[in-house]
């Protein structure tokens, strides 16, 4: 899942646009072709941000989050990005990916992606699909008149607000699970390791592959260095922090569950096929992966 725009968006209208109605067995009728997608900006000051829906929209009148129609082959995060700027200026810059959430009925799906506002910014009713542009305090949001699709939704998207994820990855256990002789060249193997997790955090991942909930996570990595691993060339990464261990690479595992406790995750995930590790950072309120996990994903 890419985080920026198409790049040749279609026109307004066009077959590729998804602008269109999909009527389900049931007849009722749903907008995007192709599906629809949702921003949930959430800034902890100011709340969420929402949208006071024209009256000659469908439902017109209540509140909801910016949106719209997925365009074909465009992402879920590139469509909720694209249409929160379309209809509610929306800088991409401040804003940050953490999950989403899909309601996907068979024939047609809708999607929320929730992301952190990064840097405050003044949203505004830019085109004359909104009456007016509000960051509303989380515990006002069920005051308002809310679009039924979201008013069903929202119990859970107020819990999905206080999730977060972290995934700590034991390097050393991971490289060494692979014969391709990383002995040779240790630090060399580790930012060939560093390269893939940075792809994940800018990509995501699947919520299953970790025991997540959801739907698609971009969660904080952390990556482990022991030995001479630690001699690896270090790229600043978004949502990637590396950490050399002074000692025991297990001991720094341990260390940075807890600080990411301590820091407010809900969902801590060592990547580690180390079975003694793996019954420690149980015991401490965390979950565990396989290397082959980090490595499918990461084609690593």
């Amino acid at each position: 899942m890419n985080s920026g725009p198409a790049d040749t968006p279609p026109r307004r209208g066009s077959p590729d646009s998804g602008d269109g109605w999909v009527e389900g067995p049931d007849g009722r009728r749903f907008w995007g072709l192709f599906g629809a997608a949702g921003l949930l900006a959430f800034d902890p000051n100011r709340g969420i941000l929402l949208q006071h829906r024209a009256v000659w929209s469908h439902f017109g009148g209540t509140w909801g989050l910016p949106g719209g129609a997925r365009h074909k082959g465009e992402s879920a995060l590139q469509g909720a990005l694209r249409e929160a700027t379309e209809e509610a200026g929306v800088p991409h810059a401040s804003v940050r990916a953490r999950l989403s959430s899909v309601l996907d009925l068979g024939f047609w799906s809708y999607t929320t992606v929730l992301v952190d506002v990064l840097e405050q910014f003044d949203a505004e009713a830019t085109d004359p699909e909104s009456i007016e542009l509000r960051w509303v305090p989380v515990a006002e949001v069920d005051t308002l008149p809310l679009h039924p699709g979201f008013d069903e939704a929202w119990p859970s998207l107020r819990d999905s607000l206080k999730r977060r994820a972290v995934v700590i990855v034991d390097a050393a256990n991971v490289v060494g699970s692979r014969p391709d002789g990383w002995w040779k060249d240790r630090a060399g193997a580790a930012e060939r390791l560093l390269a893939s997790v940075s792809t994940l955090a800018r990509e995501g991942v699947p919520a299953p592959a970790f025991d997540l909930p959801e739907s698609w996570w971009w969660p904080e990595f952390v990556v482990v260095l022991e030995g001479d691993a630690r001699q690896a060339a270090v790229e600043e990464a978004e949502r990637v922090t590396v950490v050399s261990a002074p000692g025991s690479g297990d001991d720094e595992i341990l260390e940075q569950v807890q600080r990411s406790f301590d820091g407010g995750a809900e969902h801590v995930i060592v990547v580690t096929a180390d079975h003694e590790l793996q019954r420690r950072v149980e015991r401490m309120g965390a979950g565990f992966a396989g290397p082959r996990v980090l490595l499918e994903l990461s084609g690593y």
